[in-house]
Protein backbone atom coordinates (compact mmCIF):
# COMPACT_ATOMS: atom_id res chain seq x y z
CA UNK A 1 0.00 0.00 0.00
CA UNK A 2 1.67 3.56 -0.83
CA UNK A 3 1.30 6.06 1.62
CA UNK A 4 1.11 10.00 1.10
CA UNK A 5 1.67 12.12 3.39
CA UNK A 6 0.13 15.97 3.13
CA UNK A 7 1.95 18.42 5.71
CA UNK A 8 -0.77 21.22 6.15
CA UNK A 9 -4.37 21.61 5.91
CA UNK A 10 -5.17 24.99 5.24
CA UNK A 11 -8.08 26.70 2.79
CA UNK A 12 -5.30 25.76 -0.45
CA UNK A 13 -5.26 21.91 0.28
CA UNK A 14 -9.34 21.19 0.01
CA UNK A 15 -9.17 19.52 -3.01
CA UNK A 16 -5.74 18.20 -3.36
CA UNK A 17 -7.43 16.49 0.23
CA UNK A 18 -10.90 15.45 -1.82
CA UNK A 19 -8.94 14.64 -4.71
CA UNK A 20 -5.92 11.86 -3.58
CA UNK A 21 -9.20 10.28 -0.92
CA UNK A 22 -11.36 10.02 -3.66
CA UNK A 23 -8.96 7.51 -5.51
CA UNK A 24 -7.27 6.27 -2.37
CA UNK A 25 -9.34 2.72 -2.21
CA UNK A 26 -8.94 1.98 -5.56
CA UNK A 27 -5.35 3.02 -6.12
CA UNK A 28 -4.90 0.65 -2.26
CA UNK A 29 -3.49 4.22 -0.76
CA UNK A 30 -3.41 5.30 2.55
CA UNK A 31 -2.87 9.56 3.06
CA UNK A 32 -1.93 10.94 6.32
CA UNK A 33 -3.09 14.57 6.93
CA UNK A 34 -1.11 16.34 9.26
CA UNK A 35 -1.79 20.04 10.65
CA UNK A 36 -0.62 21.96 13.87
CA UNK A 37 -4.69 21.49 14.42
CA UNK A 38 -5.31 17.82 14.83
CA UNK A 39 -9.02 18.97 14.47
CA UNK A 40 -8.81 20.94 11.25
CA UNK A 41 -7.05 17.97 9.58
CA UNK A 42 -10.21 15.70 11.20
CA UNK A 43 -12.30 18.17 9.51
CA UNK A 44 -10.80 18.22 5.79
CA UNK A 45 -10.74 14.37 6.15
CA UNK A 46 -14.97 14.02 6.56
CA UNK A 47 -14.39 10.37 8.22
CA UNK A 48 -12.96 8.79 4.70
CA UNK A 49 -11.90 5.57 4.54
CA UNK A 50 -8.04 4.66 4.03
CA UNK A 51 -6.62 8.28 5.84
CA UNK A 52 -5.96 9.70 8.89
CA UNK A 53 -5.33 12.80 10.75
CA UNK A 54 -2.97 13.68 13.07
CA UNK A 55 -1.08 16.59 14.71
CA UNK A 56 2.17 18.08 13.91
CA UNK A 57 5.00 19.52 15.58
CA UNK A 58 7.60 20.84 13.63
CA UNK A 59 9.97 21.51 15.66
CA UNK A 60 9.69 18.28 17.03
CA UNK A 61 12.38 16.62 15.38
CA UNK A 62 11.61 13.06 16.21
CA UNK A 63 8.28 12.49 15.94
CA UNK A 64 7.98 14.94 12.27
CA UNK A 65 10.12 12.03 11.06
CA UNK A 66 8.71 9.55 12.21
CA UNK A 67 5.34 10.44 10.25
CA UNK A 68 7.60 11.70 7.04
CA UNK A 69 9.04 7.96 7.58
CA UNK A 70 5.57 5.98 7.04
CA UNK A 71 5.10 7.72 3.62
CA UNK A 72 6.35 7.09 0.17
CA UNK A 73 5.39 10.64 -1.15
CA UNK A 74 4.96 13.70 1.13
CA UNK A 75 3.20 16.55 -0.14
CA UNK A 76 4.29 20.07 1.22
CA UNK A 77 1.70 22.83 1.93
CA UNK A 78 3.16 25.05 4.80
CA UNK A 79 4.12 28.26 4.47
CA UNK A 80 7.85 28.30 1.94
CA UNK A 81 9.67 29.11 4.31
CA UNK A 82 9.16 26.08 6.06
CA UNK A 83 9.67 23.71 2.82
CA UNK A 84 13.31 23.12 3.08
CA UNK A 85 12.72 21.47 7.03
CA UNK A 86 10.76 18.70 5.54
CA UNK A 87 12.85 18.39 2.04
CA UNK A 88 15.65 18.00 4.14
CA UNK A 89 14.02 14.91 5.74
CA UNK A 90 12.93 13.52 3.19
CA UNK A 91 16.12 13.90 1.44
CA UNK A 92 17.44 11.97 4.44
CA UNK A 93 14.85 8.97 4.71
CA UNK A 94 14.86 8.65 0.78
CA UNK A 95 11.41 9.99 0.61
CA UNK A 96 9.53 12.00 -2.80
CA UNK A 97 8.46 15.44 -2.18
CA UNK A 98 6.23 18.18 -3.78
CA UNK A 99 4.95 21.29 -3.48
CA UNK A 100 3.36 24.26 -5.10
CA UNK A 101 5.58 27.08 -4.05
CA UNK A 102 8.68 28.36 -6.15
CA UNK A 103 11.64 26.36 -5.99
CA UNK A 104 13.82 27.36 -3.38
CA UNK A 105 17.59 28.21 -2.80
CA UNK A 106 17.78 25.99 -0.16
CA UNK A 107 16.19 22.74 -2.51
CA UNK A 108 18.79 23.56 -5.20
CA UNK A 109 21.49 23.11 -2.63
CA UNK A 110 20.11 19.59 -2.35
CA UNK A 111 20.03 19.37 -6.00
CA UNK A 112 22.77 16.35 -6.72
CA UNK A 113 22.00 14.39 -3.43
CA UNK A 114 18.32 14.55 -4.65
CA UNK A 115 19.04 12.76 -8.25
CA UNK A 116 21.86 10.69 -6.18
CA UNK A 117 19.13 8.56 -4.64
CA UNK A 118 16.69 8.34 -7.39
CA UNK A 119 13.98 10.97 -5.71
CA UNK A 120 11.78 13.04 -7.06
CA UNK A 121 11.23 16.45 -5.77
CA UNK A 122 8.59 18.24 -7.69
CA UNK A 123 8.00 22.05 -7.02
CA UNK A 124 5.96 24.94 -8.54
CA UNK A 125 3.38 22.32 -9.63
CA UNK A 126 0.48 24.83 -8.33
CA UNK A 127 -1.32 27.66 -10.19
CA UNK A 128 1.45 30.63 -10.29
CA UNK A 129 3.96 28.85 -10.42
CA UNK A 130 2.24 25.77 -11.57
CA UNK A 131 -0.49 26.19 -13.96
CA UNK A 132 0.91 28.97 -15.55
CA UNK A 133 4.31 27.41 -16.42
CA UNK A 134 2.73 24.13 -17.98
CA UNK A 135 -0.09 26.20 -19.95
CA UNK A 136 2.72 28.72 -21.49
CA UNK A 137 5.26 25.80 -21.98
CA UNK A 138 2.55 23.63 -23.47
CA UNK A 139 2.27 26.85 -26.24
CA UNK A 140 6.20 27.53 -26.47
CA UNK A 141 7.22 23.08 -27.30
CA UNK A 142 4.46 23.85 -29.73
CA UNK A 143 5.21 26.48 -31.96
CA UNK A 144 8.78 25.53 -31.62
CA UNK A 145 8.21 22.23 -32.92
CA UNK A 146 6.46 23.91 -35.79
CA UNK A 147 9.25 26.14 -36.66
CA UNK A 148 8.16 29.23 -35.39
CA UNK A 149 9.95 31.75 -33.66
CA UNK A 150 8.19 33.06 -30.18
CA UNK A 151 9.20 37.12 -30.01
CA UNK A 152 7.06 38.52 -27.72
CA UNK A 153 5.53 36.52 -24.46
CA UNK A 154 3.24 38.22 -21.57
CA UNK A 155 1.83 35.95 -19.08
CA UNK A 156 -0.61 37.54 -16.17
CA UNK A 157 -2.35 35.86 -13.15
CA UNK A 158 -4.79 37.04 -10.45
CA UNK A 159 -6.70 35.92 -7.92
CA UNK A 160 -9.98 37.71 -7.28
CA UNK A 161 -13.72 38.02 -6.86
CA UNK A 162 -16.03 36.47 -9.30
CA UNK A 163 -18.37 39.45 -11.00
CA UNK A 164 -21.56 38.31 -8.79
CA UNK A 165 -19.42 38.95 -5.74
CA UNK A 166 -17.54 42.11 -6.42
CA UNK A 167 -19.35 44.13 -4.07
CA UNK A 168 -17.37 46.35 -2.33
CA UNK A 169 -16.02 49.88 -4.31
CA UNK A 170 -12.78 48.23 -4.13
CA UNK A 171 -14.26 44.79 -5.89
CA UNK A 172 -11.53 42.74 -4.24
CA UNK A 173 -11.94 40.68 -0.84
CA UNK A 174 -8.95 38.40 0.20
CA UNK A 175 -8.78 34.82 -1.49
CA UNK A 176 -5.91 34.16 -0.32
CA UNK A 177 -2.88 34.87 2.13
CA UNK A 178 -3.63 38.47 3.42
CA UNK A 179 0.18 39.10 4.43
CA UNK A 180 1.16 38.19 0.43
CA UNK A 181 -1.12 40.64 -0.97
CA UNK A 182 -0.17 43.62 1.29
CA UNK A 183 3.35 43.12 0.40
CA UNK A 184 2.91 41.91 -3.35
CA UNK A 185 5.36 43.84 -5.42
CA UNK A 186 7.84 44.99 -3.08
CA UNK A 187 11.62 45.00 -4.48
CA UNK A 188 12.60 45.65 -8.01
CA UNK A 189 10.79 44.42 -10.78
CA UNK A 190 12.70 43.44 -13.62
CA UNK A 191 11.67 42.54 -17.57
CA UNK A 192 12.74 42.84 -20.83
CA UNK A 193 10.79 44.45 -23.90
CA UNK A 194 11.38 44.81 -27.53
CA UNK A 195 15.22 43.94 -26.14
CA UNK A 196 15.62 46.27 -24.09
CA UNK A 197 15.97 45.67 -19.90
CA UNK A 198 13.51 47.59 -17.85
CA UNK A 199 13.32 47.90 -14.04
CA UNK A 200 10.40 48.98 -12.03
CA UNK A 201 11.63 50.30 -8.26
CA UNK A 202 8.25 49.39 -5.71
CA UNK A 203 7.42 52.94 -5.63
CA UNK A 204 6.46 53.23 -9.39
CA UNK A 205 5.18 49.59 -9.63
CA UNK A 206 1.23 50.44 -9.59
CA UNK A 207 1.57 53.30 -12.19
CA UNK A 208 3.56 51.36 -14.69
CA UNK A 209 0.14 49.19 -15.71
CA UNK A 210 -0.64 47.38 -18.59
CA UNK A 211 -4.54 46.48 -18.95
CA UNK A 212 -6.21 42.89 -20.02
CA UNK A 213 -8.65 42.15 -21.20
CA UNK A 214 -11.38 39.13 -21.07
CA UNK A 215 -14.18 38.00 -23.00
CA UNK A 216 -16.32 37.16 -20.39
CA UNK A 217 -15.29 38.99 -17.37
CA UNK A 218 -14.10 42.57 -18.69
CA UNK A 219 -11.16 44.17 -18.19
CA UNK A 220 -7.96 44.44 -15.37
CA UNK A 221 -4.98 46.11 -15.14
CA UNK A 222 -1.15 43.92 -14.77
CA UNK A 223 1.58 45.15 -12.93
CA UNK A 224 4.87 43.52 -13.44
CA UNK A 225 5.80 40.22 -11.27
CA UNK A 226 9.51 40.89 -9.32
CA UNK A 227 11.93 39.05 -11.80
CA UNK A 228 10.54 38.33 -15.36
CA UNK A 229 13.78 37.59 -16.57
CA UNK A 230 14.37 34.39 -15.01
CA UNK A 231 12.09 32.42 -17.00
CA UNK A 232 14.10 33.14 -20.18
CA UNK A 233 16.15 29.78 -19.14
CA UNK A 234 13.17 28.14 -16.95
CA UNK A 235 11.18 28.17 -20.72
CA UNK A 236 13.69 27.78 -23.41
CA UNK A 237 12.92 31.75 -24.36
CA UNK A 238 17.24 32.55 -23.89
CA UNK A 239 16.93 35.07 -26.87
CA UNK A 240 13.40 36.45 -26.99
CA UNK A 241 13.23 40.18 -27.36
CA UNK A 242 10.10 40.78 -24.86
CA UNK A 243 8.93 38.48 -21.65
CA UNK A 244 7.17 39.70 -18.99
CA UNK A 245 4.91 38.27 -16.10
CA UNK A 246 2.44 40.12 -14.44
CA UNK A 247 -0.10 39.81 -11.77
CA UNK A 248 -3.78 40.92 -12.62
CA UNK A 249 -6.59 43.11 -10.33
CA UNK A 250 -9.49 44.72 -11.07
CA UNK A 251 -9.08 47.81 -13.08
CA UNK A 252 -8.86 50.78 -10.56
CA UNK A 253 -7.62 48.99 -8.02
CA UNK A 254 -3.87 49.26 -8.16
CA UNK A 255 -3.93 53.80 -8.40
CA UNK A 256 -5.86 53.38 -5.42
CA UNK A 257 -3.64 50.88 -3.50
CA UNK A 258 -0.61 52.81 -4.60
CA UNK A 259 -1.83 55.64 -2.26
CA UNK A 260 -0.99 53.08 0.66
CA UNK A 261 2.34 52.58 -1.15
CA UNK A 262 3.31 55.97 -1.28
CA UNK A 263 2.11 56.79 2.08
CA UNK A 264 4.15 54.18 3.14
CA UNK A 265 1.62 52.08 4.81
CA UNK A 266 2.64 48.79 3.18
CA UNK A 267 6.28 49.24 4.75
CA UNK A 268 7.28 46.13 6.66
CA UNK A 269 10.78 47.45 7.54
CA UNK A 270 10.06 49.03 11.12
CA UNK A 271 7.51 48.07 14.37
CA UNK A 272 5.05 50.91 15.52
CA UNK A 273 3.77 51.36 18.96
CA UNK A 274 0.99 53.04 18.83
CA UNK A 275 -1.10 54.66 21.80
CA UNK A 276 -4.36 52.93 22.86
CA UNK A 277 -7.72 53.85 21.36
CA UNK A 278 -5.31 55.14 18.28
CA UNK A 279 -7.51 55.53 15.71
CA UNK A 280 -8.15 54.89 12.01
CA UNK A 281 -7.80 58.50 11.04
CA UNK A 282 -5.07 58.91 13.48
CA UNK A 283 -2.75 56.40 11.54
CA UNK A 284 -3.76 57.67 8.45
CA UNK A 285 -2.74 61.20 9.82
CA UNK A 286 0.69 59.62 11.10
CA UNK A 287 2.00 59.24 7.30
CA UNK A 288 0.51 62.72 6.15
CA UNK A 289 2.37 66.54 6.87
CA UNK A 290 1.68 68.16 10.21
CA UNK A 291 -1.55 71.15 9.40
CA UNK A 292 -2.24 73.05 12.53
CA UNK A 293 -6.34 73.26 11.01
CA UNK A 294 -6.13 71.41 7.59
CA UNK A 295 -8.03 67.89 7.68
CA UNK A 296 -6.59 64.72 6.92
CA UNK A 297 -8.45 64.25 3.47
CA UNK A 298 -7.38 67.74 2.38
CA UNK A 299 -3.42 66.91 3.33
CA UNK A 300 -4.29 63.47 1.68
CA UNK A 301 -5.13 65.33 -1.85
CA UNK A 302 -2.31 67.72 -1.75
CA UNK A 303 0.45 65.65 -1.03
CA UNK A 304 -1.25 63.27 -3.70
CA UNK A 305 -2.56 64.92 -6.51
CA UNK A 306 -3.74 62.50 -8.80
CA UNK A 307 -6.14 61.41 -5.71
CA UNK A 308 -9.49 61.65 -7.41
CA UNK A 309 -13.27 61.19 -5.58
CA UNK A 310 -13.24 57.48 -6.58
CA UNK A 311 -10.22 56.64 -4.68
CA UNK A 312 -11.12 58.90 -1.68
CA UNK A 313 -14.32 56.51 -1.92
CA UNK A 314 -12.48 53.59 -1.41
CA UNK A 315 -10.25 54.94 1.17
CA UNK A 316 -13.78 56.49 3.10
CA UNK A 317 -14.73 52.79 2.51
CA UNK A 318 -11.92 51.16 4.73
CA UNK A 319 -13.09 53.28 7.25
CA UNK A 320 -10.04 55.63 6.87
CA UNK A 321 -11.04 58.26 7.09
CA UNK A 322 -12.91 57.01 10.98
CA UNK A 323 -12.12 57.85 14.41
CA UNK A 324 -12.41 54.21 15.06
CA UNK A 325 -9.94 51.88 17.40
CA UNK A 326 -7.22 50.38 15.17
CA UNK A 327 -7.95 46.69 15.35
CA UNK A 328 -3.96 46.49 16.66
CA UNK A 329 -1.67 49.01 17.83
CA UNK A 330 1.81 47.20 17.65
CA UNK A 331 3.71 46.32 14.22
CA UNK A 332 4.76 47.13 11.18
CA UNK A 333 2.78 49.19 8.98
CA UNK A 334 1.83 46.67 6.83
CA UNK A 335 0.39 44.42 9.33
CA UNK A 336 -1.83 47.01 10.59
CA UNK A 337 -2.96 48.04 7.26
CA UNK A 338 -3.38 43.90 6.94
CA UNK A 339 -5.42 44.19 10.48
CA UNK A 340 -8.16 47.06 8.74
CA UNK A 341 -8.42 45.41 5.70
CA UNK A 342 -9.09 41.66 7.08
CA UNK A 343 -12.45 43.83 8.32
CA UNK A 344 -13.27 44.63 5.59
CA UNK A 345 -11.74 42.63 2.65
CA UNK A 346 -13.49 39.54 4.25
CA UNK A 347 -14.98 36.91 2.34
CA UNK A 348 -18.90 36.53 3.45
CA UNK A 349 -20.38 33.07 2.76
CA UNK A 350 -22.35 33.81 -0.33
CA UNK A 351 -18.95 35.65 -1.77
CA UNK A 352 -17.26 33.26 -4.60
CA UNK A 353 -13.69 34.34 -6.12
CA UNK A 354 -11.92 33.47 -9.51
CA UNK A 355 -8.44 33.01 -11.23
CA UNK A 356 -8.23 34.57 -14.24
CA UNK A 357 -5.05 34.05 -16.17
CA UNK A 358 -3.62 35.11 -19.67
CA UNK A 359 -0.86 34.34 -21.98
CA UNK A 360 -0.26 36.70 -24.88
CA UNK A 361 2.39 34.90 -27.21
CA UNK A 362 3.72 37.20 -30.70
CA UNK A 363 5.48 34.59 -32.77
CA UNK A 364 7.05 34.93 -36.35
CA UNK A 365 5.47 32.32 -38.84
CA UNK A 366 6.43 31.36 -42.18
CA UNK A 367 2.92 32.98 -42.80
CA UNK A 368 3.45 36.26 -41.47
CA UNK A 369 3.05 37.44 -37.50
CA UNK A 370 0.64 35.33 -35.33
CA UNK A 371 -0.69 36.71 -32.12
CA UNK A 372 -2.23 33.83 -29.62
CA UNK A 373 -4.25 34.94 -26.57
CA UNK A 374 -4.82 31.95 -24.31
CA UNK A 375 -7.18 32.63 -21.31
CA UNK A 376 -8.04 30.78 -18.04
CA UNK A 377 -11.14 32.02 -15.69
CA UNK A 378 -12.31 29.70 -13.19
CA UNK A 379 -14.43 30.27 -10.83
CA UNK A 380 -15.29 29.49 -6.86
CA UNK A 381 -18.25 27.15 -5.82
CA UNK A 382 -18.12 28.83 -2.08
CA UNK A 383 -15.84 29.78 0.50
CA UNK A 384 -14.35 26.09 1.07
CA UNK A 385 -14.23 24.93 -2.48
CA UNK A 386 -12.02 27.92 -4.30
CA UNK A 387 -11.18 28.91 -7.34
CA UNK A 388 -7.85 29.19 -5.62
CA UNK A 389 -7.93 26.18 -3.71
CA UNK A 390 -8.80 23.94 -6.85
CA UNK A 391 -6.15 25.82 -9.00
CA UNK A 392 -2.93 25.33 -6.66
CA UNK A 393 -4.54 22.10 -4.98
CA UNK A 394 -5.31 20.05 -8.24
CA UNK A 395 -2.07 20.35 -10.22
CA UNK A 396 -0.38 19.24 -7.37
CA UNK A 397 -2.85 15.78 -6.55
CA UNK A 398 -2.84 15.23 -10.10
CA UNK A 399 1.19 15.26 -10.19
CA UNK A 400 1.30 12.97 -7.13
CA UNK A 401 -1.32 10.34 -8.63
CA UNK A 402 0.56 10.12 -11.92
CA UNK A 403 3.55 9.87 -10.07
CA UNK A 404 2.92 7.31 -7.66
CA UNK A 405 0.92 5.21 -10.99
CA UNK A 406 3.77 5.45 -12.86
CA UNK A 407 3.18 7.90 -15.71
CA UNK A 408 5.70 10.19 -14.46
CA UNK A 409 8.70 8.63 -14.16
CA UNK A 410 10.97 11.78 -14.03
CA UNK A 411 13.56 12.11 -11.03
CA UNK A 412 15.59 14.71 -9.56
CA UNK A 413 14.52 18.51 -8.67
CA UNK A 414 11.72 19.34 -11.12
CA UNK A 415 9.67 22.32 -12.17
CA UNK A 416 6.76 20.94 -14.26
CA UNK A 417 8.06 22.43 -17.38
CA UNK A 418 8.46 19.15 -19.83
CA UNK A 419 5.72 17.74 -21.85
CA UNK A 420 6.27 14.09 -19.83
CA UNK A 421 4.85 15.96 -16.71
CA UNK A 422 2.11 19.03 -18.27
CA UNK A 423 0.91 17.12 -20.44
CA UNK A 424 -0.74 14.60 -18.07
CA UNK A 425 -1.60 17.32 -16.00
CA UNK A 426 -2.99 19.47 -18.35
CA UNK A 427 -5.37 17.02 -20.15
CA UNK A 428 -7.06 15.75 -16.54
CA UNK A 429 -7.47 19.56 -15.65
CA UNK A 430 -9.13 19.71 -18.13
CA UNK A 431 -11.95 17.37 -16.83
CA UNK A 432 -12.24 19.38 -13.61
CA UNK A 433 -13.00 22.37 -15.76
CA UNK A 434 -9.70 23.88 -15.73
CA UNK A 435 -9.40 24.73 -19.71
CA UNK A 436 -7.87 27.68 -21.82
CA UNK A 437 -9.57 28.93 -24.71
CA UNK A 438 -7.03 30.04 -27.01
CA UNK A 439 -7.51 33.04 -29.70
CA UNK A 440 -5.58 33.44 -32.71
CA UNK A 441 -4.99 36.56 -34.55
CA UNK A 442 -2.80 36.96 -38.01
CA UNK A 443 -1.09 40.51 -38.53
CA UNK A 444 -0.13 40.95 -42.05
Amino acid sequence: MQTILIIGAGKSSTYLIEYLLHHASEKNRFVILADVSKEIAEKKLKSQKNALATDIDLNDIQSRKRLIEKSDLVISMLPAFLHPIVAQDCLDLGKHFFTASYESDALRKMKEAIESKGLLFLNECGLDPGVDHMSAKQIIDREKASGNEIISFKSYTGGVLAPESENNPWKYKFTWNPRNVVLAGQGMSRYIQNGDLKYIPYHMLFKRLEKISFQDVGEFDAYANRDSLIYRAIYGLENIPTLLRGTLRRSGFCQSWDVFVQLGLTDDTFEMDLPKKFTKREFLNAFLPYHRTKSVELKLQELLPWVNETIMEKIKWLELFDKKDLPKTKGSPASILQAILEEKWKLNPEDKDMIVMQHLFEVNTPKGLKKITSSLVCKGENQEFTAMAKTVGLPLAIAADMFLVGKIKEKGLKLPVMPAIYEPILSLLENEGIIFKEVVEWIN
